[in-house]
């Protein structure tokens, strides 16, 4: 009979997730000694070796590559039901935080959060903002309950994305730029020119640059703000460059020559094994229905 622990399969996990056994020590919060001798015994009551130590930095084997990929599984499915007994314990949430990316569209929002206001008097909120990856920071170290942003390919295998909408997003400049002329530009046309692409708030960022001339920028309306002031071009959903103070002032390129698509999906973010109440159900319900309603 194997004895391994899900506290070992969590160090396996987040030591591949973070590259090596101290960037897991910080992530989790443990001293490296104890990540490494959770991996150890691991090995041993597994019986092969998880990584190939003789490089700088701990390598994954075959086996162990096979093995990340099982106790990611195994992890996800103690989440949820930690996640459930949660929920069957906790009763109606009291309060809660919600963590929202700033380029959410304003409207839908108000009306949402009207709603909860009626639905809930007695709920205690608390909304703060940020971009997608701030938002995923938050949800993940317990800042925000429940976090809304645009999907990151970056989330933290804690935490579980569930879609509620897609949004278009547009390739835009100033109506003054040299490529407001070229309908459909190239990626050659393209690098020529500053491209101005979002980051959070911290200056971090996950977004490849399709210029070698860029800028980051923690908020998309900053960023249609620089477009209009002819500093560079760059993506931004619709909704955002759509309100009267840009619309006027940018042109829409076509990016049929672009290797991009133009959705973005937008969804919620929670850790898995946090608990959904009746509040967080009825959000998650309500939400799906006010933007298929808007689409």
């Amino acid at each position: 009979m194997m004895d391994w622990t899900l506290d070992q399969l969590n160090a396996f996990v987040i030591s591949v997730e973070q590259g090596s056994f101290s960037g897991a020590a910080r992530r989790i919060g443990k001293a490296q000694s104890r990540i490494s001798t959770a991996i150890s015994n691991l090995e041993a009551d597994l019986g092969f070796d998880l990584f190939d130590r003789s490089a700088r930095l701990p390598v994954l084997t075959l086996a162990g590559e096979q093995m990340y990929e099982e106790a990611k599984v195994v992890l996800a499915q103690c989440d949820r039901l930690q996640s459930r007994a949660l929920t069957l314990t906790k009763g109606e949430e009291v309060s809660l935080t919600i963590a929202m990316d700033e380029a959410t569209p304003t409207t839908v929002f108000e009306e949402f959060f009207e709603r909860v206001a009626t639905t809930f008097p007695l709920l205690k909120l608390t909304i703060i903002s940020g971009s997608k990856d701030d938002i995923a920071s938050q949800v993940d170290d317990l800042t925000a309950d429940l976090g809304i942003l645009f999907f990151s390919k970056t989330l933290p295998s804690s935490l579980e994305f569930t879609p509620i909408c897609e949004f278009n997003s547009s390739l835009i400049v100033a109506k003054n730029h040299p490529l407001a002329k070229i309908s459909a530009p190239t990626m050659q046309q393209l690098s020529q020119y500053r491209q101005l692409l979002i980051c959070d708030r911290m200056g971090y960022y996950h977004t490849d640059a399709l210029s070698a001339n860029y800028w980051h920028i923690d908020s998309y309306y900053s960023i249609t703000a620089f477009v209009l002031r002819n500093m560079g071009w760059a993506f931004v959903p619709d909704h955002v460059f759509n309100y009267s103070i840009f619309k006027d002032g940018v042109v829409r390129l076509s990016i049929e020559n672009i290797p991009t698509s133009p959705w973005i999906d937008m969804g919620l973010v929670k850790r898995r094994d946090q608990g959904n109440g009746p509040v967080l159900r009825w959000m998650y319900q309500e939400l799906k229905t006010m933007f298929a309603q808007h689409n």
